[in-house]
Formats: structure tokens, C-alpha cells, sequence
């Protein structure tokens, strides 16, 4: 036989094409957050992070899981003893106050964190 039979490639690929279709959607964050805009932000260098957010009706969530003040603490006490250097990224909507953001770095402080990054978005255009 002369000629490479291209069926057992083409069924690979097909697997393949499956695969990242189901997969791709589930790389993406699920939590839909207007984070602030600014011009002056720079992506963090840190080794270790975690991900807190506060979505617009003052809910925290551990990455995209929802949890409450005192299992946010837990988790933040469980990093810190894993390693004291994790930095915690915080991403939290334009619209929540300063006050729900306050108690939030006081809760992960409380569990031993200090590193506190707040995530934004680039791009804004300067203010005139």
C-alpha cells in the first residue's frame, strides 16, 4: 500500500476539536465583575496569589465560588499557613463601597495576609 490512510488522523483531530470546545468555555472566569479603569496598572509579579471578589451586591467569592465572611477568613487563615507570602488579589466591582471593600481586606488581614493587589482593568483614557 502506497497511500497513508488519513481516516485514524482526521478522527484524532475531530476528538481533539471536541475536547477544547467543551474545555474552552470553563478557562474563563464565570464572575462577571465593571472592575475600575486605570492607566497606571501593571500586572503582578507574585509566585503564589489567591482571588477575593466583591460583586455588586456585596457577595464575596474564594476564585468563583460564593462563600461567606467566615469561611472567607478560613480559607485566607489556611493560605497564609501554606505561605505567608501568597498575595491576595482582590477584584472587587466599581459600584461596591468603600466600606464593604474595608472589612474585606480587615477579614483577610485577620487571617494572616498582607500582600493585597487590587486587580483592574487597563485602558481608561486620562482624566481632563
Amino acid at each position: 500500500m502506497s497511500e497513508i490512510n488519513m481516516t485514524p488522523l482526521i478522527d484524532v483531530m475531530l476528538v481533539l476539536l471536541v475536547i477544547f470546545m467543551i474545555t474552552a468555555p470553563l478557562m474563563t472566569s464565570s464572575l462577571k465583575l465593571d472592575l475600575p479603569k486605570t492607566e497606571g496598572a501593571k500586572p503582578t509579579d507574585a509566585a503564589q496569589f489567591i482571588t477575593v471578589a466583591v460583586d455588586p451586591q456585596g457577595q464575596l467569592y474564594w476564585g468563583d465560588e460564593a462563600v461567606t465572611a467566615e469561611q472567607l477568613k478560613l480559607r485566607v487563615r489556611e493560605a497564609a499557613v501554606r505561605n505567608r507570602a501568597t498575595e491576595v488579589q482582590l477584584r472587587a466591582d466599581k459600584s461596591v463601597s468603600y466600606g464593604r471593600i474595608a472589612e474585606l481586606i480587615g477579614l483577610v488581614q485577620e487571617g494572616g495576609l498582607t500582600r493585597i493587589g487590587f486587580v483592574t482593568e487597563s485602558g481608561a483614557s486620562p482624566a481632563r
